[in-house]
């Protein structure tokens, strides 16, 4: 077996020196066909096979110790009982082909089993209708001669899809991912019917899956898994899942190393798992929950990535197909299985079908009673019995054997009534009736095997269910999330930077993960890592974290070029850069001096007085400037030239205002983000103050600032607005113990950020239906069914006061399941029918 992996392998040495040129080889081919990787046909490892069959000899509907079949499966497995025994835990703990009873341990959250003398198993009908038929396996002699084992079961269902596949080899691997249950199902009779299908993993232990670059599961694609975390209140986050092939011990440690790393601030971790994984996380006062969560992906294994590696054994050789094909060598093995089992069974009914005919016949005709007369021999009786048959052979579809004369025989004669032969009769009707059913199923063997699918999900799909839900994810910058963990410090006049100053002047809170940008006096910036201690240039004038891509920051400056001794203005932004690469800000003449640098973080432009030196020849001493006479331009510019004089002095008059246009702010709802990347709904142009409305299908409302590390749930979002304090909202919602329909119209009264009210009437099944800032809402209501339809258009600004937030509102009308409401001027919610439907 080993040797179909070599090509054309010869031994060219004798003796012990042959032999150790081919032991690696030797070596690595079978643990590539009999240990690592498992078989195309049926999905299986050998030790895997090995088990199933040993359980399959034990069946007898009933649970057996797993120390008893690993027993038995040691007569077919060269290895030790401990390879076994994990293989079928494995086994067990997919829940597909074996029935487990006792503890058989948690994947999720890596408690293992109990020994095997205490926990029983057995196979699942499942498994026994999918996975097993004598009469189509092919057998060979197991590693001892003993016994025969089958090369591989008849596996007619994508079972290696189903469980997924995981095993190291010699320069191999396979990494193949489980996915659902139904889907796969659903996929074959796609690709039965000819019609395009697609194949994404799907995990017991449920969180979220990215699948853009699973590439069909083909070596160098990969998926990004996440669990599912939620915000229970403002100092608390609750993990409700854990990735595939991650335990809650193992995200547990991750998250204590990241908050010991200073990378997330939390107060404790607390795992409450039971039969739902939760991992409580009390966050640290005045952390973000928001900003937490995005950490918690970024630096713990909250998300982990996995790369899939297709490898299986086709044909005694490795191969890497993708998902989809592995489908369809399921399908098609499934199809011919199916044949074979068809033709098996035609073959039988009409061996059942000629001796039921053959035993009619020799009773009707009475030919049973040759065996009355006086033959010399039994031979002659045989042969008197055949000659009796000779007149009806035409009406049979084979020859008479001798075989099937002396079954005849042993039958016992009795007397023959006519209700027996009526039983006959109708034995061989329903007999063509079957033969008929096989050759038509034969006939239309594609329909049979959809017919075949759609049996087994009918029976064994409940609860089967998809678990990991499919997500786009957000790209979360590990910068933007970090939490300052470190502080950075200055040595000006010496030109020093660093986290290890710390007798020097205190500059601000970083994280290691951040840059620093640097400016110094003779006009030189520069961009550096955290780091202990950093060299700039002497007379350092500013030092800040650095935000790459901020084009709303502006350094304002005027500076001295050493030649002439002119003096330019120019204002500029620092958006990108090369790490710890000098740049000079001034006309490059190496004796350049600043005299004047300002920061300004929405573009404020600020009035200056310039004083001379009291030596220049200039008759006005003073000059007045504004930096909003200039445009912001590249940082390389050498400006607008200000004065021609030596410069004394320069000193603040009046602070500028931003030149800015107002920001720009945009919700992506597929994230649940807003960015300034014009991705998802426009929101409108914010000022430094201004906030964000959020109205939620629960009917709460929320004030939030403009920050763009908040995480909002998209699905769960009625309406998101910039907010207008002055704007009158009108809700309609569904008054569930009433059965009516209220409306109401208000003001937001409340200022406090972050936090959720609700303003419908609280109960048990009420629901916000309609809601807008319109100032004349118009809603259109239509109720009722065929000829009894009702329609109608209500103006609610006039027939609904202005009232508290708090307040029940109006009953509008009562409720039927049949009514729908849609507004009619929707203004702001255009937009929201656009991003949520």
């Amino acid at each position: 077996m080993a040797k179909s992996i070599k090509e054309d392998y010869t031994h060219s040495d004798a003796g012990i020196s042959g032999q150790y040129k081919t032991w690696f080889l030797d070596y690595a081919s079978y643990v590539i066909l009999e240990r690592a990787v498992p078989a195309v046909e049926d999905g299986l490892k050998p030790v895997q096979r090995r088990i199933l069959h040993a359980m399959k000899e034990m069946d007898d509907g009933r649970f057996n110790k797993v120390a008893n079949i690993i027993g038995q499966s040691m007569q077919y497995h060269p290895h030790g009982d401990a390879s076994i025994g994990d293989a079928l835990v494995n086994l067990g703990q997919k829940e597909l082909l074996i029935e487990t009873q006792g503890n058989w341990g948690d994947v999720r959250t890596g408690d293992e089993a109990a020994a095997p003398r205490y926990i029983e198993a057995r196979l699942s009908k499942f498994a026994l209708e999918v996975a097993f038929n004598n009469k189509t396996t092919n057998w060979q002699l197991s590693y001892d001669g003993r016994k025969n084992e089958p090369v591989t079961l008849p596996m007619k269902f994508p079972l290696l899809l189903a469980q997924g596949a995981e095993g190291i080899a010699v320069g191999l691997a396979t990494k193949i991912l489980p996915h659902n249950f139904c889907e796969l199902i659903d996929a074959t009779i796609k690709y039965y019917k000819g019609k395009k299908f697609e194949l994404y993993p799907d995990f017991a232990t449920g969180g979220m899956i990215d699948v853009t670059n699973y590439n069909n599961g083909i070596r160098g694609g990969k998926v990004r898994v996440r669990a599912r975390i939620e915000e229970h209140d403002k100092k608390t986050l609750l993990i409700k899942d854990v990735p595939y092939g991650t335990t809650t011990t193992q995200l547990i440690e991750s998250i204590i190393k990241a908050n010991d790393n200073g990378k997330i601030k939390i107060k404790k971790v607390t795992d409450n798992t039971a039969a739902e994984v939760e991992i409580s996380i009390d966050l640290a006062p005045g952390i973000s929950p928001d900003i937490t969560i995005d950490a918690l992906y970024a630096f713990t294994d909250c998300e982990i990535s996995i790369s899939p590696n297709a490898c299986v054994i086709n044909g005694q050789k490795p191969e890497f197909p993708g998902v989809s094909d592995l489908l369809k060598i399921s399908a098609d093995n499934t199809k011919d299985l199916l044949k074979k089992e068809l033709e098996i069974k035609l073959q039988e009914l009409q061996e059942k079908w000629h001796y039921t005919s053959l035993e009619k016949i020799f009773f009707e005709e009475k030919i049973y009673k040759e065996l009355e007369k006086k033959h010399e021999t039994w031979e002659k009786v045989i042969i008197a019995i055949d000659k009796a048959f000779a007149p009806y052979k035409k009406q049979l579809r084979r020859d008479i054997t001798r075989e099937d004369i002396l079954k005849l025989t042993e039958k016992p004669v009795r007397r023959i009534y006519k209700l027996d032969i009526d039983e006959l009769n109708e034995q061989i009707k329903a007999l063509e009736a079957n033969i008929k059913q096989v050759n038509h199923d034969l006939a239309h063997l594609t329909e049979y095997a959809i017919t075949y699918y759609e049996e087994l999900l009918k029976k064994y799909g409940k609860d089967r269910e998809r678990k990991t839900e499919i997500k786009l994810f957000d790209t979360i910058q590990a910068k933007a999330v970090a939490i300052a963990n470190t502080k950075i410090y200055v040595n000006r006049s010496e030109g020093f930077i660093g986290t290890g100053l710390k007798k020097d002047e205190f500059v601000d809170d970083c994280s290691d993960l951040d840059d620093i940008i640097a400016f110094t006096k003779s006009g030189i910036m520069k961009v550096v890592k955290v780091a202990d201690k950093v060299f700039i240039g002497k007379d350092i004038i500013h030092v800040a974290v650095f935000r790459k891509n901020d084009e709303r920051t502006t350094y304002n400056m005027i500076y001295a070029e050493g030649k002439k001794g002119i003096s330019y203005a120019k204002r500029f932004n620092v958006t990108g850069v090369t790490r710890d690469k000098e740049y000079d800000l001034t006309k490059g003449d190496g004796k350049s001096k600043v005299h004047y640098f300002t920061v300004n973080p929405n573009g404020e432009a600020e009035t200056i007085k310039i004083i001379l030196s009291p030596n220049a020849k200039a008759r006005n001493k003073e000059l007045e400037f504004s930096f909003e006479t200039l445009d912001i331009r590249s940082r390389n510019s050498i400006g607008n030239q200000v004065t021609k004089y030596p410069v004394k002095s320069v000193r603040l008059i009046e602070k500028g205002k931003s030149t800015l246009d107002k920001r720009k702010l945009w919700f992506d709802a597929t994230f649940g983000r807003l960015n300034t990347e014009s991705k998802g709904i426009f929101l409108g142009n914010f000022d430094g103050d201004d906030k964000i409305l959020i109205i939620y299908k629960d009917g709460n409302y929320e004030i939030t600032g403009q920050e763009i590390t908040q995480r909002f749930d998209g699905d769960s979002i009625e309406l998101i607005e910039k907010y207008d304090p002055e704007k009158i909202i009108t809700a309609v919602y569904l008054d569930n113990e009433k059965l009516q329909y209220n409306v109401k119209r208000f003001k937001i009264e409340t200022n406090t950020l972050n936090t959720k009210f609700l303003f419908i009437k609280e109960g048990e099944g009420n629901r916000l239906l309609k809601v807008t800032t319109a100032a004349e809402p118009l809603l259109a209501m239509q109720s009722g069914r065929g000829s009894q339809i009702r329609r109608a258009k209500i103006k609610l600004n006039k027939v609904v006061e202005v009232m508290g937030w708090r307040a029940i509102g109006n009953k509008l009308t009562d409720f039927s399941k049949s009514d729908q409401l849609e507004w009619v001027n929707p203004d702001s919610q255009t937009l929201q029918k656009e991003l949520f439907e």
